[in-house]
């Protein structure tokens, strides 16, 4: 793929995920871009593919150039970022001047992936939790694989609306407002008695340069994205690894926690595992189910995609007994969920 058709294909898929400013953003690099200029050539340098689906060198780019707006480093291009409504000239002289100055920021910036915890994605773990929580009316253990800055290990403190009902802890840090296709999950109370993630680079929302980080990943456009995700840094106290997945889980699922139903997941994270950790941490999770029993359940869910065009797939597996439940699908950015958990597991 093209640096151009990068751009341009990675705005179409931004575009689709609510956010038109992206998609003009992204398209006005991409009729701009300079081959020669040292982004250009690192870019024209880079192995492998360079669009949405690999290294998402364009993405990696436009949280760069938000990150500057968002820190007040580029004020010529702050000016013409949301909610300025500026002309496709006015945004193309700016960003020209904003590659010019700040290259070696952009350099350094575009080395590590795109991260950001999409706190929406928290809908499906809650709905799932209560679900789980009927069943099995326990206290959670909570692991997150590839937690990022661990925003979601929170998901218990946030409010979930469905219009037709309402699930609400005491003193809620925000509310999530999902279109909801479906019957409501059972409001049967939440537990967590422990939580924890692990990614192979967290950052620390406590750190202002790591939330700089989860926010400038947001688009601009999206202003209620931002506003959710300071308040979720606000509220945040939960703790994230470095470590490789498969053998963080493996550490983690050795101890025995009777009495405590252990919730194992991941949003839209399992895609960049390497297959070697995938399928070690399915071996792990398949072994620990093994080891389960009715006084110390485990639970693995999962928000994946599945390449299906129509959002991610959201799936169950349940230990003992290695019950199987397909939960519905869910928007990638949670916007959408069609939830199918009632249903009797398999």
């Amino acid at each position: 793929m093209s640096v151009p058709g990068a751009f341009r294909s990675q705005g179409r898929a931004c575009d689709r995920l609510g956010s038109p400013f992206m998609a003009r953003l992204l398209d006005t690099l991409a009729e701009g871009w300079d081959e020669t200029s040292a982004l250009g050539r690192r870019f024209a340098a880079w192995e492998g593919d360079i669009g949405p689906a690999g290294a998402s060198l364009p993405l990696r780019l436009a949280g760069g150039l938000h990150a500057l707006c968002l820190s007040a480093r580029a004020p010529s291009l702050a000016a013409v970022y949301p909610p300025a409504q500026a002309g496709e000239a006015a945004l193309a002289r700016a960003l020209a001047e904003t590659l010019a100055t700040h290259e070696p920021f952009l350099l350094d910036w575009i080395d590590r992936a795109p991260q950001t915890n999409e706190i929406r994605r928290s809908a499906v773990l809650i709905a799932a939790a209560h679900w789980l929580a009927e069943r099995h009316p326990l206290p959670l253990v909570l692991s997150e694989l590839g937690a990022s800055g661990g925003l979601n290990l929170n998901f218990d403190r946030f409010a979930l609306d469905l219009g037709t009902r309402r699930y609400e802890p005491a003193g809620p840090v925000l509310t999530l407002a999902p279109d909801w296709d479906g019957p409501p999950p059972p409001d049967a109370p939440i537990r967590v008695s422990e939580r924890r993630g692990v990614d192979v680079a967290p950052l620390d929302p406590g750190r202002a340069g790591d939330a700089l980080r989860l926010l400038a990943y947001l688009w601009p456009d999206q202003p209620e994205r931002l506003a959710r995700t300071r308040a979720a840094i606000a509220a945040h106290d939960a703790t994230v690894d470095a470590a490789d997945a498969a053998d963080w889980l493996e550490a983690r699922l050795a101890r025995a926690r009777p009495g405590r139903l252990h919730l194992v997941y991941h949003t839209i994270a399992w895609q960049y595992f390497p297959r070697a950790t995938q399928a070690r941490a399915t071996a792990v999770l398949e072994a620990a189910g093994a080891r389960a029993g009715e006084d110390a359940p485990l639970a693995w869910l999962s928000m994946e995609t599945d390449g299906r065009p129509d959002g991610a797939a959201l799936a169950l597996r349940l230990w003992p007994g290695d019950r199987r439940q397909a939960l519905g699908r869910a928007d990638f950015h949670g916007r959408w969920v069609r939830w199918d958990g009632p249903a009797r597991l398999a």
